[in-house]
């Protein structure tokens, strides 16, 4: 039999070695994919479930403010402290990659809903569907309300708290220097941040606009030589005016007495012209002293509006009933006796006043 010497075994043993280190690498490298591919399974496994669980665990809106040139660790930092899941920073830079909003978020005021996601959250910052707060000047109210009311809104950024009155008109940019009742009794939504004097300013215009479409659809033959008359005489039928369907009948009576030349004997302007003196009650020697507004010692309008009328006292200044009244007393109910004569109207006073 013939032995093999140790020169022929060498080189098999090193050849079986060898072959045994590129299996063990192999196994190793394969225990290795595996190991990397279920690590990579469970981490999109947790960003799937972290972009679409809700932020939230109770049931109640949070509000959260995304300030200008915030980063995405000041998101995480106001998530935490509103009580939303916050998250890892990974899995949002992951998240806006994915829906390709990296770089695009508004600043703003955002509502968080119990079912929003991080995904619906980071969509509706890319589109800037920030909070919407609302405003609402009410038909009958002075300028000095509607300052006080923008003062005390706190989505409203205050710009005007040191300017006079006729400061503010110049900064909306309007020709007038007296503000009353030129704004829009209205409701206006606007975001956190938004001025008062951009409030303002649409609110302005928005009346010059229903102001111009009135005025060019008017009653023909009307006693008034300008839109800025139609709007004092309008201030004075929303102030008068307890029940809406009553506006074009009192319309009606003063546009009569303008015509004829009658002082329209109004209450509202002679409270109006007693300013900060005027304690809630009239008296007689109210009726007989003399101011710019007291309708009762002066013929014709006042010379401004007395309060903010609506769009309906506007239209209704500018399309007054026909017919012969000229006296209106309260019943006390909120309605008005309308009398032609004026005997009419004291029977009724009789009745209904004294």
């Amino acid at each position: 039999m013939m032995k093999l010497n140790q020169s022929h075994i060498f080189p098999v043993q090193l050849a079986l070695n060898r072959q045994c280190g590129r299996v063990r690498l192999g196994f190793l490298l394969l225990l290795l994919a595996f190991s990397l591919s279920a690590a990579g399974i469970y981490l999109w496994r947790e960003y799937q479930q972290f972009s679409n669980t809700p932020l939230l665990t109770g049931s109640s809106n949070v509000t959260i403010i995304f300030a200008k040139g915030s980063t995405a660790d000041a998101l995480l930092e106001t998530l935490d402290k509103a009580g939303a899941q916050r998250g890892e920073r990974w899995q949002w830079r992951m998240l806006m990659r994915q829906l390709k909003l990296a770089n695009t978020l508004k600043a703003g005021e955002y509502l968080i809903r119990p079912l929003d996601t991080p995904r619906t959250l980071l969509y509706a910052m890319a589109t800037g569907d920030v909070v919407q707060h609302s405003i609402t000047f009410i038909e009958g109210t002075r300028f000095q309300d509607m300052r006080k009311l923008l003062t005390a809104h706190d989505a409203v950024e205050k710009t005007i708290g040191g300017l006079s009155d006729t400061d503010v008109m110049q900064k909306i940019g309007a020709p007038e220097t007296e503000p009353e009742g030129l704004f829009l009794a209205e409701t206006y939504r606007f975001p956190r941040g938004f001025t008062d004097i951009e409030i303002l300013r649409k609110s302005y215009w928005d009346l010059q606009r229903v102001l111009k479409t009135e005025w060019a659809a008017r009653a023909p033959e009307l006693p008034l030589a300008s839109p800025y008359e139609a709007l004092i005489l309008a201030s004075i039928v929303e102030k008068e005016t307890g029940r809406a369907v009553e506006r074009p009948q009192i319309a009606g009576v003063f546009t009569r007495r303008l015509k004829l030349n009658m002082r329209l004997q109004t209450d509202p302007t002679v409270i109006y012209g007693m300013g900060a003196s005027y304690d809630g009650n009239i008296r007689r020697k109210d009726l007989t002293t003399d101011t710019p507004y007291n309708t009762y010692t002066r013929a014709g309008l006042p010379p401004t509006p007395i309060a903010m009328p609506g769009k309906a006292a506007i239209h209704a200044a500018l399309n007054p009933d026909g017919g012969k009244t000229l006296y209106f007393v309260s019943k006390g109910n909120g309605t008005h006796q309308f009398s032609d004569t004026y005997e009419e109207h004291d029977a009724a006073v009789d009745r209904y006043q004294r």
